[in-house]
């Protein structure tokens, strides 16, 4: 899909629509339709068997969406009354029943601003974000399926779907969204996600050491929530997303773990443009607050007094190190520093940071991936990494290296030089694996910011590479058909 607001935009979306769709379906008609301000993308759940029996399953939105591909999804919306949703029902059921619908399908619909709704299509299958309905249903829509299939009639009638409570889903992508959602493909060297449980499901394909490769959908996994609430579900997926520790590839974990700390998702104010309004000028990590800032650096010195301790059992070492040293500590989390004294109590340790006591309890032993624990009465749970200097920390998509040094290490480092960053400005790299479908230009051409370049094709999806500034064409190292590396030259500007 692509919205075209004026004519360049039109002809240059017509040409990539219909490449996509002929190397994915082998079908190059393209389908123009109004485009709606201020959607919502909202669709209604049903089921029919071959008795004439069809009952709708409640609705799910979807409007969290990137490049008209769903991110996140839930159930219930938070946007619809009731007397919208049973007329939204309604219609889905004289659609599935005017075609003698049997088994499970899904009627879509865009709703804007005022709740009017649209129909967008039906899909005649069982959909990705079917989790968060059997969540809210209690039904195993695929057991149902087999059932209708059968030749079995529904064992229920509409007024016997019940509400109960809400869920949501998370897509977890191979893709990076600290460089614009890029594709990403490598070896999934650690794979862990959060345990499982009756609030908490993981759908997945993968496993670790498993390759993503370039030639699929990046979707790895789905993950769904379950709570009483709105709220509830929201905040039993900040923790599983927190606790879903994943290393080998980029992935999309940070950017869903800040959009649940989102005021406006958390607020409802939804829409199909949430991510582009919202990230204009990309990702560039969840907002790091007061409460994250003493969190991380609580937790990076309980954990690197409790590897100081473990370190100095070390059969050989010169001398024995307590987990309670009598020097202070300096925590540098970016251009913030504290001072921190750490206290062993039953549960865990007493943090005290430039004076403020902080009550830290958690299980955590080195070596683990994940930190879960209670900060001053406060559930926290972080993604750790043991780095060279210090510990990477994430957490609410919050992604931060904190350094635990002694006071003389803090002062030599403030004399350290910077490293100079590389000049790519002439280059134009190719910002991730993939086949080179087009070249635009030759040696020579000038061209202007913003013009395409060349198409590089990934994961199911094209990608135009354009110019960032103006130029002239020097040299042309790639040609079309050409596999493509992450960071691979293409062309270089005079």
């Amino acid at each position: 899909m692509r919205i075209a607001w004026d004519d360049a935009e039109c002809r240059e979306g017509y040409v990539s629509a219909r490449s996509e769709a002929k190397s994915s379906f082998s079908d190059d008609r393209v389908f123009i339709e109004k485009y709606i301000v201020e959607p919502r993308h909202i669709e209604i759940q049903v089921l029919g068997d071959s008795h004439g029996n069809l009952v709708y399953l409640w609705e799910r939105e979807c409007s969290i969406q990137r490049r008209h591909q769903k991110v996140i999804e839930e159930a219930p919306s938070p946007f619809l009354d009731e007397d919208t949703r049973k007329a939204m029902g309604a219609q889905a059921v004289a659609l599935a029943r005017a075609v003698d619908y049997q088994s499970a399908g899904t009627v879509e619909f865009i709703v804007d601003k005022d709740r009017n709704f649209y129909f967008l299509e039906m899909n005649t299958r069982l959909q990705v974000e079917h989790p968060v309905s059997e969540m809210i249903t209690g039904l195993d829509l695929v057991e149902q399926m087999i059932e209708i299939a059968a030749g079995k009639p529904l064992g229920f009638a509409q007024d016997d779907v019940r509400l109960d409570g809400w869920a949501m889903e998370c897509r977890i992508y191979a893709e990076d969204p600290y460089r614009g959602f890029l594709p990403s493909i490598g070896r999934l060297k650690r794979y862990r996600p959060p345990h499982e449980s009756d609030r908490v499901r993981n759908d997945t394909g993968v496993f670790e050491g498993a390759e993503i490769s370039m030639f699929y959908d990046p979707m790895i996994a789905k993950l769904a929530t379950w709570g009483e609430t709105r709220d509830a579900a929201i905040i039993e997926m900040q923790g599983a997303l927190d606790r879903f520790y994943i290393r080998g590839i980029a992935h999309n974990v940070p950017f869903l773990a800040a959009m649940m700390a989102h005021p406006r998702f958390r607020e409802g104010r939804l829409t199909t443009n949430f991510i582009a309004e919202e990230y204009p000028d990309g990702f560039k990590g969840g907002i790091m607050t007061d409460a994250i800032k003493t969190t991380m650096m609580a937790v990076a010195a309980y954990m690197h007094a409790l590897s100081t301790a473990r370190d100095g059992r070390i059969s050989g070492r010169i001398a024995s190190v307590p987990m309670m040293d009598a020097v202070d500590w300096i925590i540098r989390l970016d251009d913030a520093k504290a001072t921190a004294k750490i206290t062993p109590t039953t549960e865990g340790a007493r943090i005290t940071l430039n004076g403020n006591d902080h009550s830290l309890e958690s299980d955590w032993t080195p070596g683990a991936p994940v930190f879960a624990g209670m900060l001053d009465g406060r559930a926290i749970t972080l993604e750790v990494d043991r780095l060279k200097l210090g510990y990477g920390l994430s957490t609410a998509g919050v992604r931060q290296t904190v350094m635990v040094v002694p006071p003389v290490i803090d002062d030599l480092m403030g004399h350290m030089p910077v490293k100079d960053i590389a000049d790519t400005s002439k280059l134009l790299l190719c910002p991730m694996p993939g086949l080179m479908v087009a070249l635009n230009v030759v040696v020579g051409e000038e061209v202007r910011a913003g013009q395409a370049l060349a198409v590089v094709e990934a994961m199911k999806m094209e990608n135009i590479l354009r110019a960032e500034r103006d130029g002239v064409i020097e040299k042309i190292h790639a040609e079309k058909g050409d596999s493509l590396a992450v960071d691979q030259v293409i062309l270089e500007f005079a």
